[in-house]
């Protein structure tokens, strides 16, 4: 039986109550409750009992959908950390929709794949072992899918709070966008097919290398701008990572026939490691590798590779960030808890802008830098809280257990505004 505090509408529940209700067990309610993912509303400072609200019940249906959907405890947690916040559920609906989408497409292949190797073996009792690896490959997706959503929402996070709070309204992306100058390289191209009665070097579309795309976001925001003389290769270790980018542009575009085309004919989408590079010696005009060399433990090995792709004349074009870059957030969260580190090591120190030029004369010359002039201005908490749990460190040991104070911590920093160093820039080097 419900409980209802006089003057009080909502009803509160017991935990056996709400266990009835979700159709799971009572010991169920109590581990997520000493898990620290689902805590109930009240608690009575006397006895001890426990009670939870229809909020409270929502909550445990976006738990379990999360479990049945793979995610293990820990992801779970962080899920549900921002549950008290208004936009949760809407974001949380959203999130889990677009995981049954991709659940179902991928359980279709694998249906698909078993159904083809059944067919093979009874037409000829012969077991197809390519078609068994496919299965077991397709099968092993399974493990990755959460590891891609999440990796394709920390991308979204991270951009989300430079595109929102830079003090610099160019924006980052669309500078890069002007600073690559691809006109200036396709007129460059067709001039010296034109001069050398090449006709077709000089009708021929120049070809883009992007490795490391992620979610697309350069593309997307730039969409209005692309040359039609380009064929663009976008390339990322994760096969979410590529599947995210065709459909966001696809998106971005919208109704527009013309951008459509753009995208049919020009894009295409590949799955691969940089270290090695599918692609023939000199077939590439223009490199591209945004914030994303600094992840190789060894990037001399993935400048060797893009070095053999480039065409003569074809140039690399890196983003990175130096050594002062974001470092405000590197302190507030050390002075939280000091053995927070948000990163397992400086990335800037892999490929950064105060080494790049060094490391990239070993492969290119003309190396030419340049840094974006801004820095955030951040008025809300959310938006801060989001970039620091889609960081690469140990956050998520020492954050969930202690979010709701967190949050105050960070709330209280920025009730005034929070200034943020911003160190990032470019390399550009011709081959």
């Amino acid at each position: 039986m419900s409980m209802n505090n006089k003057g009080d509408k909502k009803e509160y529940f017991t935990s056996g109550q709400l266990a009835k209700m979700a159709k799971v067990s009572v010991r169920t309610i109590r581990f997520y409750d000493m898990a620290n993912i689902l805590k109930p509303s009240i608690v009575n400072d006397e006895t001890g009992a426990r009670f939870y609200v229809r909020e409270d019940f929502l909550k445990l249906e976006q738990i379990l959908l999360y479990k049945y959907l793979g995610f293990s405890l820990d992801e779970i947690k962080e899920l549900m950390l921002n549950s008290d916040d208004k936009n949760f559920m809407l974001d949380s609906l959203r999130l889990q929709n677009k995981l049954v989408d991709d659940k179902i497409e991928q359980m279709q292949l694998v249906k698909k794949a078993i159904n083809e190797t059944l067919n093979v073996y009874e037409k000829n009792k012969n077991i197809d072992w390519d078609k068994m690896l496919k299965i077991t490959e397709l099968t092993g997706m399974e493990n990755s899918l959460n590891t891609q959503y999440r990796n394709s929402g920390n991308i979204s996070a991270r951009i989300e709070l430079h595109k929102n709070y830079s003090n610099n309204k160019k924006g980052w992306f669309p500078w890069l966008f002007e600073e690559i100058g691809f006109d200036e390289y396709i007129s460059k191209i067709k001039s010296a097919g034109k001069n050398a009665g090449d006709n077709d070097l000089k009708q021929s579309r120049i070809t883009v290398l992007e490795i490391g795309c992620g979610n697309g976001a350069f593309w997307r925001e730039n969409i209005k701008k692309i040359p039609t003389d380009m064929h663009i290769i976008l390339s990322d270790v994760s096969l979410g990572m590529i599947n995210d980018a065709g459909t966001l542009l696809k998106k971005e575009a919208g109704r527009s026939e013309k951008l459509f085309r753009i995208i049919d004919e020009n894009f295409e989408f590949r799955e691969f490691n940089a270290n090695s590079i599918p692609l023939n010696d000199e077939s590439v005009d223009i490199v591209i590798a945004n914030h994303m060399l600094f992840y190789f433990d060894k990037p001399e090995k993935v400048l060797s590779e893009i070095k053999r792709v480039l065409k003569k004349g074809g140039f690399i074009f890196a983003s990175t960030y130096g050594s002062e870059h974001m470092k405000e957030i590197t302190d507030l969260v050390k002075e939280f808890d000091e053995r927070i580190a948000l990163a397992a090591k400086d990335l800037y120190l892999v490929f950064g802008l105060e080494n790049g030029e060094k490391i990239l004369k070993k492969y290119f010359s003309d190396i030419r830098k340049n840094v974006y002039d801004d820095f955030l201005f951040v008025d809300k908490a959310e938006p801060l809280l989001e970039y620091i749990m889609s960081c690469h460190g140990n956050q998520r040991r020492y954050i969930p257990d202690r979010y709701k104070e967190f949050k105050a911590f960070v709330e209280k920093k920025t009730k005034k505004g929070f200034k943020i160093t911003k160190d990032s820039g470019y390399f550009k080097a011709f081959k």
